[in-house]
């Protein structure tokens, strides 16, 4: 990645900071974006501290004039970016019957219309360049679905769609696509989600978070590593944990059955760690 210019949003934390100071290790110029400033601020400023080339950047990417803003920032600054990071995701735990319209719509902004943005705001500079990559961030519940999660999976789910579709439209070009697929992954993803009834999933929100811990196996820095060695060879699809790639296994075995085996097996995993919690 040396010398490769890079935009990453969801940059403040998670898997985007993980990133961003891989990247910056690896002698990449770097356009962060994000819409927790103060938190971005502190990511970039340890970077430079560092030794990288960093810019920053304010982004909603659920605004499309925000985005394209971000975009017209690459190509002021570097005449260009070589790889964009569609990496800004939120979490929302409801039932579908007492589901809030406006958290539905909140979550398909970012996690599917961000992704929608950032592809058609950096595409013409992309396919400028005489090698680009776009990385989009879907999830294993792209395959599999949890009760409680109806629009994340959904999300998800379309930003698997979206990318296949994407990568056939630009075959023969000098762009790569390359959807994500994590499983559950150390971030603030669940300490940050909207929560509506979640009496289906956990007694508290506390615990609601608490499971989320006990279940994310893979840190960010790991799913980073993995990401980056995915564009480094040109893969187009990447599943990161062992939960994602069984997921994925039970998928492609019995689609009608996957979600009821895998969310069987997930509430298995917790009864476990409660039982042991209680020796």
């Amino acid at each position: 990645m040396q010398g490769r210019r890079v935009v990453v949003t969801g940059a403040a934390s998670g898997i985007g900071e993980a990133l961003a100071r891989q990247l910056a290790a690896q002698g990449a110029k770097l356009l962060l974006a994000d819409v927790d400033v103060p938190r971005l601020q502190a990511v970039v400023q340890a970077l430079r501290q560092a030794g990288a080339e960093v810019l920053e950047q304010a982004t909603d990417v659920a605004d499309p004039a925000a985005v394209q803003a971000l975009a017209q920032r690459a190509q002021a600054e570097w005449g260009g970016a070589d790889v964009l990071i569609n990496n800004a995701g939120v979490a929302l735990v409801a039932p579908v019957q007492s589901l809030a319209l406006a958290d539905a719509q909140w979550l398909m902004g970012i996690n599917f219309w961000g992704v929608v943005h950032g592809c058609q705001a950096f595409l013409p500079q992309l396919r400028a360049q005489p090698a680009a990559t776009i990385v989009n961030v879907s999830s294993v519940f792209a395959m599999v679905s949890m009760p409680t999660q109806s629009i994340y999976n959904a999300s998800k789910a379309a930003v698997r769609a979206f990318s296949d579709a994407l990568r056939e439209e630009l075959r023969g070009s000098s762009v790569r696509v390359l959807c994500v697929h994590p499983g559950g992954i150390r971030t603030r993803i669940a300490e940050q989600a909207r929560l509506g009834d979640i009496s289906l999933a956990a007694d508290s929100p506390e615990a609601l978070r608490r499971q989320f811990e006990r279940s994310a196996r893979t840190s960010a820095d790991e799913a980073a590593a993995a990401i980056l060695q995915a564009v480094a060879t040109g893969q187009t699809r990447l599943r990161i944990g062992l939960d994602a790639r069984l997921g994925d296994w039970m998928f492609r075995l019995a689609p009608g059955r996957a979600s009821a085996w895998f969310g069987g097996l997930v509430r298995w995993a917790r009864a476990r760690q409660i039982g042991r919690a209680h020796v």
